[in-house]
C-alpha cells in the first residue's frame, strides 16, 4: 500500500495528551492537526477539514481523536484492504447501540475514529448539501439493528454533525460499520474498537478535555498508555491548520441566534 496517499487527522483540544497518542499512531504518514481550543469541533471541523486537505492527493484519510490509543496500526491499513474489496466510502462505529455510553443515532458514525475514502469524497463534496441533510425519516435506512447489544435512538439528531453521514447515506455511499466493547470493568469507559477480523486495533479512552486536569481521568487515561508499554519518545511533527477568527465568528454566530430569538419573542407577544 502507498502511504504518501494516506493521512492522518486530529481535532485536538488537548495538545498534552495529543504529544503523548499521536506517537502511537501509524508511521509514515503524514499528520494534521485542527487546533481545535478556540472552540472548532464537529461540523465545523469537518468543513474546515475539507477546506484545507483539499488537493493535497489524499486517498485514504484517518480522523482520530487525540484520545485514541492505537494498539496494532495494521489493523488501520487491513480495513483500508476490506474497504477497498467492498467499496465503502467510510468506516467506524455506530454512535448509538455499540458504545457503552453513546446511545444516540445507530444509522451515523461517531467521530472518534474513522476511514474516509478521501478521493471519491473529494469528488462529491458540497457543503451546502450537507447543511440541507440534518434530518431523519421514519424508517428511512434499512440497516439490520437487531443485534446492537446497547440502546439507541432511531430519530436522534444529538449531533450536529449527523447530516455529514446523513447526506452521504443519502448518496447511498457505503459505510462499514466497525463494532466496539467496553473491556475495562473498573475503568467503564474506554472503548476497545475491532477491525474487520474482529481484533482490537484501538482504544478510546474518552474525555480528552480532562487529561492533565482531572485527576480521576487522567490517572484512569495513564493506566491504558501503561498498558501499551508507551516510551514517551518520538516527538511528533504534525502539519498544524488553526482558523485564527474562528472564535470571533463563533461568536457573532451565537449573538445573532440569540438577537434573532429575542426578536421572534417580541413579535408573538403582540397582540
Amino acid at each position: 500500500m502507498d502511504n504518501t496517499t494516506i493521512a492522518i487527522i486530529t481535532t485536538v483540544i488537548n495538545h498534552e495528551l495529543y504529544q503523548k497518542s499521536s506517537q502511537l499512531f501509524p508511521q509514515n504518514i503524514q499528520k494534521y492537526v485542527i487546533d481545535g481550543t478556540n472552540g472548532m469541533y464537529g461540523l465545523d471541523s469537518i468543513f474546515y477539514m475539507m477546506k484545507k486537505l483539499k488537493g493535497k492527493g489524499i486517498e485514504w484519510l484517518i480522523m482520530a481523536d487525540e484520545d485514541v490509543l492505537f494498539i496494532n496500526t495494521q489493523g488501520i491499513f487491513s480495513i483500508i484492504e476490506e474497504m477497498k474489496l467492498n467499496e465503502y466510502l467510510i468506516s467506524g462505529v455506530r454512535d448509538g447501540g455499540v458504545i457503552q455510553n453513546r446511545h444516540k443515532s445507530p444509522y451515523v458514525i461517531n467521530t472518534f475514529f474513522s476511514i474516509i475514502n478521501f478521493k471519491e469524497l473529494e469528488l462529491i463534496w458540497n457543503k451546502q448539501e450537507v447543511l440541507k441533510n440534518q434530518y431523519i425519516l421514519p424508517d428511512e435506512f434499512d440497516d439490520d439493528l437487531k443485534n446492537l447489544k446497547g440502546n439507541y435512538e432511531t430519530t436522534s439528531l444529538y449531533e450536529l454533525y449527523y447530516c455529514f453521514y446523513f447526506w452521504l447515506r443519502r448518496k447511498e455511499k457505503r459505510f462499514f460499520f466497525l463494532d466496539a466493547t467496553t473491556p475495562f470493568c473498573e475503568d467503564g469507559l474506554t472503548t476497545a474498537v475491532k477491525d474487520e477480523k474482529g481484533e482490537v486495533f484501538l482504544y478510546h479512552t474518552w474525555y480528552a478535555r480532562a487529561y492533565g486536569k482531572s485527576k480521576t481521568h487522567t490517572e484512569r487515561i495513564n493506566k491504558i498508555f501503561e498498558l501499551l508499554k508507551f516510551e514517551n519518545k518520538i516527538i511528533p511533527k504534525p502539519i498544524i491548520f488553526k482558523h485564527k477568527t474562528f472564535f470571533m465568528k463563533r461568536s457573532a454566530r451565537k449573538l445573532f441566534k440569540r438577537v434573532q430569538m429575542r426578536i421572534e419573542i417580541i413579535l408573538n407577544q403582540k397582540p
